[in-house]
């Protein structure tokens, strides 16, 4: 059935109204925002918003589930033909640096949000860690990363990246992080999982005791002693 121009209308409306509460989010927070603050932002009246969403707590549920299930669909677009370990970080990353402003917002606030609101961030990672176990499976016997679990290493990943997102003030104060650090921060995860060969294990211990012994005959421990 043909739908009629008020209908059409109607649904245009919400769709703005999704848009701007997404674009005021992001740039103001998510919880601090007020229906009204909406309102004044979209142009339209107060009631105008209730109409569409009967609580605050509609409006922010589904302004997050709209746009996680976007960063989920284009992570996992990206993420799809990835084989290696390496090319699902940098299309996690390109999947979200497009709403960084609003992911960033959900890094910082997400506990605090209703339940089904959260449960679509929670979605978000739930497509990269799919992709990540994925590859890291498949990539397992050829050891190349580290033998730990993959919820540990992919956490290790989730928290490196919020960590840095979270305090972006100090890190980007542009705003842009990702488009700063992304390539750093898969460099430094790489390293941090690499898997270890019995050569480079040796290599390391041996490096570690010279380094101690030279620790040991310093000139500072003589001169030292005879201050006592």
């Amino acid at each position: 059935m043909k739908k009629t121009s008020r209908q059409l209308q109607k649904e245009q409306t919400r769709e703005f109204l999704l848009k701007t509460a997404y674009e005021y989010f992001s740039e103001h927070g998510i919880l601090n925002t007020r229906m009204s603050d909406i309102a004044q932002a979209a142009g339209v009246s107060h009631g105008t918003v209730f109409l569409h969403f009967a609580t605050q707590e509609a409006l922010v549920t589904e302004v997050v589930e709209t746009y996680c299930g976007k960063i989920a669909l284009r992570t996992h677009e990206l993420a799809k033909s990835c084989t290696s370990i390496q090319e699902v970080l940098s299309a996690h990353l390109e999947g979200i640096q497009e709403y960084e402003p609003f992911y960033t917002r959900l890094v910082i606030e997400n506990r605090l949000l209703p339940p089904a609101a959260r449960d679509a961030w929670i979605n978000i990672q739930s497509a990269v860690s799919f992709h990540f176990g994925r590859v890291l499976e498949r990539t397992r016997g050829e050891k190349q990363v580290a033998a730990l679990p993959v919820s540990a290493l992919f956490n290790l990943w989730i928290g490196l990246i919020h960590h840095y997102l979270a305090n972006g003030d100090l890190f980007a104060p542009d705003g842009k992080v990702l488009e700063r650090h992304g390539d750093t921060l898969i460099e430094y995860y790489m390293k941090l999982i690499h898997y270890e060969t019995e050569e480079e294990k040796h290599g390391r211990e041996a490096h570690e005791s010279q380094k101690g012994e030279m620790l040991l005959r310093a000139p500072w421990r003589e001169a030292g002693r005879s201050a006592f």
